[in-house]
């Protein structure tokens, strides 16, 4: 790696902040200038008498730079998609729309680790954006024509950084200070059309934005809703987790960014003079502002490991068979479970691991994994209804992490409202006590949400966080080895 002020004009041409563009109309409240590289993540925010300066370090890329560098990456696929589907070039001059996928996630303990003293709690937010697609509106044509398809929509390749920023995702305060001006820049670019130069014509471009890349967290935060603890389960419907844990199947899609927003204005005004507990129970749980706009959608990353996670447990309540018996001590329970990861360790290789990660929750929801727990299992009945429950499990799990499941698993997406219907049931017979009242967020929306959202957008794997997440470790390692040993340049390399 040369240092980074020796970049040659070849590589400049990579970053954002190199190629001439301009907005029609101009964007609302963001400077015209084309040439603008990296900015400090504070910019724009201003600050009234009373604010404390933000204490943090951030950096960004101007949202609408930073886009044009994509399209710019992505010339060379245009034009090439362009002349697959015998296409003028010299007549596609507008009509270009292009999707983009928004992931943001925190990152824990990013701080240096080789250092003597005590570990500073130092935390990261990465916001980054996808091109999922581009198609073009020809004349006498209803539907747009795609031209471009991100294959690999969830590779930290097609995943490019916007903003970094040292906050935790917990504060608020500060990462709304922070993405504030990000979102104005995405609200402006929905009322304008970029013109910019792609195979030697000025064509014209709008952007979608859908922010799917948001684990159940960021997405509560976000949208004003309570912590993940809460009794409304979940961030699709209104259900509360005990009608969750009744009716495990039939419920639809009915929160929005919209109707979230009236919420908090009823929230806040408490139009019927209503007591906090009939008040709460009126607005579904939203309790602060929403703030950005999220697509109503499933993190099948997240997904996974909140299953898996469930699925760990119910093995442990199965060597310890607690449909026989309530309330186990602490003691039993761990027991049982250092039996469990023993047999794991053994057979599969399968270290134990504090939180549960995505590598080790694919391994834990095999066939291998259950035959292996079941040998720890003493009543053959009970071994017969853990086997059935990940079987059915591994029927429905490639709908919802598959890219295109109508072309990947046709056979499975058609079977997935039975399949999650004989899931449910199995749940609430043979395995009640864990499900009497209660039941996991991404198991309801596992159960109850799936189909709908395949049948709107095409695919749930396709928008999920895993590129954003992909880049975390990138984050990392640039961070720890190829950045300049300054908070302030840190970011600036990463980021580049």
């Amino acid at each position: 790696f040369q240092p980074l002020h020796t970049l040659r004009n070849a590589e400049k041409e990579l970053l954002p902040g190199f190629h001439q563009f301009e907005w029609q109309p101009a964007l609302k409240n963001v400077c015209s200038s084309w040439d603008v590289g990296i900015i400090d993540g504070l910019s724009g925010w201003t600050t009234s008498v009373d604010d404390v300066p933000a204490d943090t370090i951030a950096r960004r890329f101007r949202y609408d730079v930073a886009l044009v560098s994509a399209l710019k990456d992505l010339e060379e696929d245009i034009m090439e998609g362009l002349r697959e589907r015998g296409l003028d070039d010299i007549m596609c001059t507008s009509g270009f729309t292009v999707v983009v996928k928004e992931s943001c996630d925190g990152m824990g303990d990013v701080s240096e680790k080789h250092g003597t003293g005590p570990a500073v709690p130092e935390k990261a937010v990465r916001f980054s954006f996808t091109i999922m697609s581009i198609s073009i509106r020809v004349e006498g044509e209803d539907d747009g024509i795609t031209i471009f398809q991100e294959q690999k929509p969830n590779s930290e390749l097609s995943c490019r950084p916007l903003c970094l920023m040292f906050v935790d995702e917990s504060d608020h305060e500060t990462l709304t200070a922070i993405l504030g001006p990000v979102v104005a820049e995405r609200k402006a670019m929905l009322e304008s059309r970029l013109i910019v130069s792609i195979g030697g014509l000025l064509r014209s471009f709008r952007f979608f934005f859908r922010g799917t890349g948001y684990d159940e967290k960021m997405v509560r935060e976000m949208e004003g809703l309570e912590a993940s603890g809460s009794t409304y389960i979940c961030t699709l419907c209104d259900s509360t987790r005990a009608e969750a844990s009744q009716n495990m199947v039939l419920h639809s899609i009915t929160r929005s960014h919209d109707e979230n927003l009236e919420r908090y204005e009823i929230w806040r005004k408490n139009p019927f003079s209503e007591s906090a507990d009939e008040l709460r129970d009126r607005v579904k749980g939203v309790s602060a502002k929403p703030f950005m706009e999220t697509q109503p959608t499933l993190d099948a990353l997240h997904c996974d490991i909140g299953n898996a996670t469930e699925f760990y447990k119910i093995f442990q309540d199965e060597i310890g068979e607690v449909y026989q018996r309530s309330n186990p001590s602490r003691e039993e329970r761990r027991r049982w479970r250092s039996t469990l990861d023993k047999q794991l360790r053994k057979q599969l290789k399968l270290k134990p691991v504090m939180r549960m990660n995505g590598n080790y929750a694919r391994r834990l929801m095999t066939r291998e994994a259950v035959d292996v727990v079941c040998e720890l299992v003493p009543s053959e009945e009970r071994r017969e209804a853990l086997q059935r429950l990940m079987e059915l499990y591994l029927q429905m799990k490639p709908v919802w992490r598959s890219t295109c499941p109508s072309r990947d698993c046709p056979d499975q997406l058609c079977r997935y409202s039975y399949n999650s219907q004989q899931f449910a049931d199995l749940l609430s017979t043979t395995f009640k006590y864990r499900y009497d009242g209660k039941i996991t967020n991404y198991l309801h929306k596992t159960l109850a949400h799936v189909p709908e959202i395949v049948e709107r957008d095409g695919s749930i794997g396709a928008w999920a966080s895993e590129g954003n997440e992909s880049g975390n470790k990138l984050f990392r390692r640039f961070r720890k080895m190829n950045a300049r040993q300054s908070k302030m340049f840190e970011l600036e390399d990463v980021l580049k």
